[in-house]
């Protein structure tokens, strides 16, 4: 079994610096899909209670024969369920779907800015961090002036924020920023999506072809190789066991370079973090 390097976070914890992840994963689906996954080798699962498959995880967590401290789960938080206590009940709600006592990681899904509760709902994390229901807690799709609002009506900094990343829209405006609050990038949608057609783009084929190995692997590896959080999802446990094997090879510089030069100004797939505030 190949052991997945870890990312030191800034509370002290570590976090597998590859995961699975499971939007539009069917509920029903996710006990083989997730159970397949582990089998291949991650610890590292990511969902979120807007994905509606928690308890579909939940299931496969507690069908594997795999320790608890040996696995890292992270769920999110959903817009609807934002302000101080309402994010307190819902992530009661989480670990019940769940079938778990803690998350390793806990993040607030969108800032979602319009209804202004992101700030109040950060408290209700740093609070459930205190309790141990949470190991780790951060936030997703934030832009850094949401970020420097919570730390600055807090004091304490996300350990990490889940941002859409892949090579054709990578984010270098906002990478330092993160490194030098000591935010780890977490990626999703690393392989760009339908949308972006990455899986299709001539570089990334050549480059495949070159390795003998899939888009996908490349892309992976293209995440890893920068010290990123990557988080590919399939729906297929063919596909996902194929994702998991990007640990003996390694792209050379010319190669990262040639993926680094994928990025365009029309990359994003998602809405931009200030524009969605729907209460899902």
């Amino acid at each position: 079994m190949t052991d997945v390097p870890s990312i030191t976070l800034n509370d002290g914890n570590s976090i597998p610096q590859l995961g699975f992840g499971v939007w539009r994963l069917e509920e029903e689906d996710a006990p083989e899909v997730i159970g397949a996954a582990i089998s291949a080798g991650y610890r590292h699962i990511d969902t979120a209670q807007g994905y509606d498959n928690e308890a579909g995880v939940g299931e496969a967590i507690a069908e594997a024969d795999i320790a608890r401290d040996q696995l890292f789960i992270t769920s999110k938080l959903r817009n609807g369920h934002q302000g101080f206590e309402k994010a307190q009940q819902s992530l009661n709600e989480s670990l019940e779907r769940l079938q778990l006592d803690y998350l390793n990681l806990f993040l607030i899904h969108w800032p979602a800015p319009q209804h202004d509760r992101y700030v109040e709902t950060w408290k209700a994390l740093i609070e459930a961090q205190k309790a141990g229901k949470v190991r780790s807690i951060g936030v997703s799709n934030f832009l850094p002036e949401h970020i420097d609002r919570i730390i600055a009506e807090t004091g304490v900094t996300p350990a990490v924020n889940q941002v859409e990343l892949h090579p054709a829209y990578q984010q270098r405006d906002i990478r330092d920023y993160h490194r030098e609050k000591g935010i780890k990038l977490e990626c999703y949608s690393p392989l760009g999506g339908k949308e972006s057609k990455l899986l299709d783009d001539e570089t990334i084929t050549e480059i495949a072809d070159r390795y003998d190995r899939s888009p996908a692997q490349i892309i992976t590896r293209w995440h890893l190789q920068q010290g990123l959080i990557v988080i590919p999802k399939s729906s297929k446990p063919e596909r996902a066991r194929e994702n998991f094997r990007v640990w003996d090879f390694e792209l050379t510089d010319e190669d990262m370079a040639k993926i680094d030069g994928l990025d365009r100004p029309d990359g994003k797939t998602l809405p931009e973090p200030n524009e969605n505030n729907d209460l899902f």
